[in-house]
């Protein structure tokens, strides 16, 4: 039986990733989270393969989730913005019933690591992870501090295994 390790040895380098920005106030100037995700992920050898803003619509979401999985391209589709409590924020609403598999501990792990750095608010995140039509997706909240933690602490370290084990 393989270890995690040895999980982690076989798994890709490189990953085709597409970014989906879900924000009503930030265009493609003021958009610092989606902006930090294409970069880090470039850096780390990943290939941004799409990126696109959206406003905080159902619809808009659906149609754009729908396309990106049915890119063969695309193995990772990290959603940001959307996630908080507002009425506004539909991500979760509208990324949940498309997954086949949840990968509870993203959120978890995302929420204590938060915990760490910003206390109590932390739990209001509604961080969320899971598999659908063989590629990972991964909804963080769209502030630049939790962009940055995520791609970080959880991401860049376990991206290439996500998608090894979810193509396995």
């Amino acid at each position: 039986m393989l270890s995690h390790l040895e999980h982690k040895r076989q798994a890709p380098q490189s990953t085709n990733c597409a970014i989906l920005v879900i924000s009503d106030t930030r265009t493609e100037k003021t958009d610092e989270s989606g902006q930090l995700l294409r970069q880090r992920l470039d850096e780390n050898g990943h290939q941004v393969i799409s990126h696109s803003l959206l406003k905080n619509d159902t619809v808009a979401i659906k149609e754009k989730l729908n396309e990106l999985l049915s890119n063969t391209a695309v193995q990772v589709i990290i959603a940001s913005g959307g996630t908080g409590l507002s009425h506004r924020d539909l991500t979760v609403e509208t990324v949940s019933p498309i997954l086949e598999k949840k990968l509870d501990g993203f959120g978890e792990l995302f929420r204590f690591l938060s915990y760490q750095e910003i206390g109590s608010s932390s739990m209001m995140s509604r961080a969320l992870a899971g598999v659908a039509r063989g590629k990972v997706i991964l909804c963080l909240p769209g502030s630049l501090g939790a962009t940055r933690l995520a791609l970080e602490k959880i991401i860049l370290p376990e991206i290439g295994h996500m998608v090894r084990e979810t193509t396995r």
